[in-house]
């Protein structure tokens, strides 16, 4: 299934390897269209001048007729205010769209849809396209009827209705959300075609909430005894994770808000928690109880599920932190590069500890390393947008992106985690990305070890 799409006199091809079709992956013509249009969209594709060969991108003034007519749409009226009271994208974006990899699970009620990280700008994730697991599906629950209960080692237990919980002093802070498993495909060879599929179990977003710790301190929790809480969501598959108190008390939300609006019913509306830095599991939605108790719970999702495979046969439990981590999103696998010349290679970078410090980047496979530019805000816990200028002479190349946290920590290489991992993994593949650029432009999923 490949097609063409002229743009500015030159042509685009999708890869004709694209589909896997050992995944059975869900990439119809219309999610052709989607790769298509994404790569259009991306500013490498408009750059497309050689800027090292001095050619102007573009052609000469007076000779393009969609320049010379002024179209419809500069002679006629347009449509009325409020012709859509809840504004939606144009009808030319309706292929951008997170998208399920059928097989994942036996039911897509407990399955994922992908972020197209390799569509979007900047470092938020619009509500429509952020990603999606659930374990019992999900439910657009009445606000009126929600409650939250805060229980177990406090003075006064107490039961919040949603109004009460929004006349308390209310946070809004930008963190992003990985799943556990993210990139867990990965762990054993080459997987998956793009970066929406290896990586798109990521999408960040403004959350707006209730910091955790003004409920705990409302009911009097126990300074001597508490150290962990434990929350509850009201899904059918009765999530529950057990989370530290000293993080509880830190910068954990009670939240309501996304983006400057109600959460989606599918992220968790009408009230979720939001675990900055901690596997997504852990911010469990529709949240109905927090407890706080004295040990931890082990929980069926973290006793049992969530929990490392080690070399040894052992399993390693309650390792939530989502470690430095970091992937170029553009050029990235499924795209192709139409010409030789100058390109922007942009990505993201993350970290659950705290702030991206430097973001190291790589056109030989690792060989050696450019420092990118990283884009404000650069805050914690939280998505950062890197840019780093590549003239690109034709040949065969590997892009790679190599984040440093504010810890020190430093992004590894794939066969430096399977040295303390293993292959058997599924959750926290934190290893370095690589893309393969062809002569023919062709960029696709590799593995540099």
């Amino acid at each position: 299934m490949t097609g063409e799409v002229a743009k500015a006199g030159r042509i685009l091809r999708a890869p004709e390897n694209f589909v896997d079709s050992q995944l059975a992956l869900d990439i119809t013509s219309k999610g052709l269209d989607e790769q298509r249009r994404g790569f259009l969209r991306k500013s490498f594709l408009a750059a497309g001048a050689a800027l090292a060969s001095g050619t102007a991108y573009g052609q000469a003034a007076g000779g393009d007729p969609a320049i010379l007519t002024l179209p419809e749409h500069s002679r006629t009226l347009g449509k009325p205010v409020a012709a859509n009271p809840y504004g939606m994208p144009s009808r030319f974006e309706g292929a951008l769209q997170r998208r399920e990899s059928p097989g994942l699970t036996r039911v897509n009620a407990a399955s994922v849809s992908f972020t197209p990280l390799q569509s979007l700008f900047g470092i938020i994730t619009p509500s429509g396209l952020h990603f999606e697991r659930h374990h019992q599906g999900w439910h657009d629950i009445d606000p009126a009827q929600h409650r939250l209960m805060v229980n177990g080692l406090v003075r006064q237990q107490k039961v919040y209705t949603m109004d009460d919980l929004m006349r308390l002093p209310s946070v809004s802070r930008m963190h992003f959300i990985e799943c556990g498993a993210n990139t867990a495909m990965e762990w054993g060879n080459v997987a998956v075609p793009s970066v929406q599929y290896s990586h798109g179990m990521l999408s960040c977003s403004e959350f707006t909430g209730v910091p955790l710790s003004v409920l705990l301190d409302d009911c009097g929790y126990d300074k001597k005894t508490a150290r962990f809480v434990l929350a509850e969501g009201a899904d059918g598959s009765g999530m529950t994770r057990t989370i530290s108190i000293d993080r509880a008390l830190d910068d954990v939300l009670v939240a309501w808000g996304m983006n400057g609006e109600m959460l989606r019913p599918e992220n968790g509306y009408p009230l979720r928690l939001v675990v900055p830095g901690v596997q997504g599991v852990s911010w469990v939605k529709w949240l109905r109880r927090i407890e706080v108790g004295d040990q931890p719970y082990a929980a069926k999702d973290e006793a049992i599920h969530y929990v490392d495979a080690m070399p040894d046969g052992m399993y390693r439990q309650y390792t939530s932190i989502q470690e430095c981590k970091s992937v170029i999103t553009t050029p990235s696998a499924g795209q192709r590069l139409l010409d030789t010349g100058f390109y922007n290679i942009t990505g993201l970078a993350w970290s659950g500890r705290g702030k991206i410090k430097r973001v190291d980047v790589s056109t030989d496979g690792g060989r050696n390393w450019r420092t990118a530019r990283l884009e404000s805000p650069v805050l914690s816990k939280c998505l950062t947008r890197f840019n780093i200028d590549w003239t690109w002479d034709g040949a065969p190349a590997v892009l790679q992106a190599r984040a440093i946290d504010e810890t020190g920590y430093v992004q590894p290489k794939i066969n430096e985690l399977r040295a303390v991992r293993g292959t058997r993994s599924i959750y926290h593949n934190n290893a370095i990305q690589s893309w393969q650029v062809a002569a023919s432009g062709e960029v696709s999923n590799v593995q540099v070890y």
